[in-house]
C-alpha cells in the first residue's frame, strides 16, 4: 500500500468508496479507474493526487474515429474536466490539473491541498466521479460503443448492462 499519513488513511478506510490498494485508494463508487494518494504537505496542509485513467474515445468504440473528432472530443473533455471543484460542496483550489493521452487512455490528475481529511475524501470521491459524468455526458453519438463505456450508456439509459450499445446515452 502506497505510504500516507496516518490520519488520512484512518479517515479514508472508514468511508465505503475508497479501498486500499497498492496505487493508493481505489474509489470503487464508479467504473472507470480513480485513485487518491496522499502525503504530508509543507504546511498544515495534506497533499492529495487524484488519478483517473478512462479510455480514448477511440478505444471505446468499435468503429474508426476521425482524428478530427478524437481531436476535438479531447480538447472538450479537457474543458470540462477544469469544472471539477465547482461540483464539490468545499472550496478547492488545484494545485495542478492536467490531461493527457497515454496510448488508449486518457489520464486526468488533479493535485490539491486540504487540511481536512474528511473533506478531501469528499472531493476526492467528487473528482473522480465528476470524471465519470462528464465523459459519458461528451459521449458522440453515431459510433457503435464497447467496453466500460457502452456499460455506462446502458446504465445511462436503461439501468441495465449489455456490453455493446451505440447512439447517445440518454
Amino acid at each position: 500500500m502506497t505510504d500516507v499519513p496516518s490520519d488520512v488513511a484512518d479517515t479514508f478506510d472508514r468511508r465505503d468508496a475508497f479501498v486500499a490498494g497498492q496505487e493508493g485508494y481505489a474509489v470503487d463508487s464508479t467504473r472507470f479507474d480513480g485513485y487518491v494518494t496522499a502525503s504530508e504537505g509543507e504546511r498544515w496542509e495534506t497533499e492529495y493526487e487524484v488519478t483517473v485513467r478512462a479510455p480514448t474515445l477511440q478505444a471505446a468504440t468499435a468503429d474508426e474515429v476521425g482524428e478530427a473528432v478524437a481531436d476535438g472530443w479531447f480538447e472538450t473533455l479537457q474543458r470540462r474536466l477544469e469544472d471539477a471543484p465547482k461540483a464539490t460542496r468545499v472550496s478547492v483550489e488545484l494545485d495542478e490539473y492536467t490531461v493527457e493521452r497515454d496510448g488508449e487512455e486518457v489520464v486526468v490528475t488533479f493535485r490539491f491541498s486540504l487540511g481536512s481529511e474528511s473533506q478531501a475524501a469528499d472531493v476526492a470521491k467528487t473528482f473522480v466521479e465528476y470524471v465519470e459524468g462528464t465523459y459519458v455526458e461528451g459521449i458522440v453519438p453515431g459510433y457503435d460503443y464497447v467496453g466500460v463505456v457502452a456499460d455506462l450508456m446502458d446504465s445511462a439509459s436503461t439501468g441495465g448492462s449489455e456490453g455493446t450499445r451505440g447512439g447517445t446515452p440518454l
